[in-house]
């Protein structure tokens, strides 16, 4: 049994904690500490002020998930400060041991290890996810995080892809013309620019001028709120819609990585918790042509977990060293 340092940095927070990982799985994850990066100069010096919030000296070894991705001598992350030399980590946090890798994939790490409880039913068949074959993960927040996990007797291999970046496949009218709008804007339309927190404005400007009105709301955030509490007729309908492009795309990558479970993450997927299953979400996730009674059986879960990038970085140091 060892003790390590779970850290989980995006473009505004890094959270922090102290994880038990034994024998390739993590055992317990302790209370997170979250920071603003823009409080931190710097990795080591927020490190350093969990150390002084923790009270005690810090574990030699860590599991860090980093928003961007893991290649090169320099890792500059989007709307955050810092730059993270990978060949340095070791001695400015003073570690012997630890494990780098890209924020979704510490979700599908968290994924393989996250206890059945923590996977919430969405659609298909209402079992477990398959403890062998690939599980396909999909994650909607500042952007579309895409992730699988292959299992074999025990065993994972999480995969980080950026299957957000497919194109927008269109599936009805509404769908063409939200094509044709954002082709006049970008070269190459892809589901991220649709299935993702930002997303929803396109949605709602589009909806807007298909209805002959005019756009009032600019901010994604406000749009969230009023869309999912039903205060705006448009915003809802974006929603909705974002609903149907989500579960469009979830089915096309579970097709594409030949899944036989999928997972939805993210924190755009953690708020829709209440709205996908009353949505047109699974209708348009098996809506595969020949192959939709495939993927009608295909069981889709919500991850659930309050910290996964966390758990997930703990989980990928406990795969590695175990």
């Amino acid at each position: 049994m060892k003790e390590i340092v779970a850290v989980d940095i995006g473009g505004t927070h890094a959270r922090f904690a102290i994880a038990t990982v034994d024998a390739g799985r993590v055992t317990a994850l302790g209370d997170a500490l979250t920071l603003k990066c823009a409080e931190h100069a710097s990795l080591q010096l927020a490190w350093e002020a969990f150390g002084r919030q923790v009270g005690r000296a810090l574990p030699r070894a860590a599991g860090i998930a980093v928003a961007c991705p893991v290649q090169g001598d320099i890792l500059k992350l989007t709307n955050n400060p810092w730059m993270i030399r990978p060949a340095q980590l070791g001695a400015q946090l003073g570690v012997d041991e630890h494990v780098l890798v890209n924020d979704f994939g510490a979700i599908g790490y968290a994924v393989a290890q996250v206890d059945a409880t923590h996977l919430r039913h969405l659609c298909g068949p209402d079992r477990d996810l398959p403890a062998n074959g690939v599980t396909t993960i999909v994650g909607p927040g500042t952007g579309l995080g895409s992730a699988y996990v292959v299992r074999r007797d025990g065993r994972c291999l999480v995969c980080e892809t950026e299957g957000g970046h497919v194109d927008f496949a269109p599936l009805d009218s509404v769908d063409d013309r939200i094509l044709q709008r954002l082709r006049q804007r970008y070269r190459r339309v892809s589901a991220e620019r649709i299935v993702s927190g930002p997303g929803l404005v396109n949605l709602y400007e589009t909806i807007a001028e298909l209805e002959g009105q005019p756009t009032r709301i600019h901010d994604d955030k406000e749009l969230w709120t009023l869309g999912l509490e039903g205060r705006d007729p448009m915003a809802s309908a974006a929603v909705e819609r974002f609903c149907l492009a989500l579960g469009g795309v979830a089915g096309d990558l579970a097709l594409a990585q030949g899944a036989n479970g999928v997972v939805i993450a993210g924190g755009v997927g953690l708020r829709l918790a209440d709205h996908l299953p009353r949505s047109g979400f699974a209708e348009r996730f098996v809506a595969k042509g020949r192959f939709e009674s495939m993927m009608a059986g295909l069981p889709v879960k919500l991850i659930t977990h309050p910290q996964p990038g966390l758990l997930g970085a703990a989980a990928a140091f406990a795969e590695r060293f175990h």
